[in-house]
């Protein structure tokens, strides 16, 4: 039997991946050359790191306190993940805003292959926290 604190922190980790999993492919039904929607992008982008380093970081000490070091490992690396990438995203995606703004055509396909690469992240964020669910149940370690 998983230990319920173990159980419960999983499921906190995986709302916001969750969140970020139904989300952003709505965004690919509009263009990003409108600058609320590219904003709306952001501010997505912006939650889901940051709920992910919140909810990682309890999940991280709760595993800890278990005595599932192995896990706290690993969620402290998605965690560790999370806070980098979510400066870089928002940086990228304010240069590129300046440059569509700008009249850089490019820019556009630019946020799109940001806006796949954040979704490709959350995916295998979010595989490697299911793959590990199975594993929860036993001795700690």
């Amino acid at each position: 039997m998983p230990d319920p604190v173990v159980l419960a922190v999983t499921v906190i980790l995986l709302f916001p991946m969750g969140f970020f999993l139904m989300s952003a492919p709505a965004f690919l039904l509009v263009k990003l050359d409108i600058p609320e929607v590219t904003q709306l992008l952001r501010g997505v982008f912006n939650a889901y790191f940051l709920m992910v380093s919140i909810a990682g970081a309890i999940g991280t000490i709760a595993f800890a306190v278990t005595g599932r070091l192995g896990f706290a490992v690993g969620i402290a690396l998605i965690v560790a993940f999370a806070i980098r990438a979510r400066s870089w995203f928002l940086r990228q995606m304010d240069v590129e805003f300046s440059a569509r703004d700008a009249g850089d055509a490019g820019a556009v396909r630019r946020l799109r292959r940001l806006h796949w690469g954040g979704m490709a992240c959350n995916a295998v964020q979010l595989a490697a926290v299911l793959v590990s669910i199975p594993y929860l149940g036993g001795a700690p370690g």
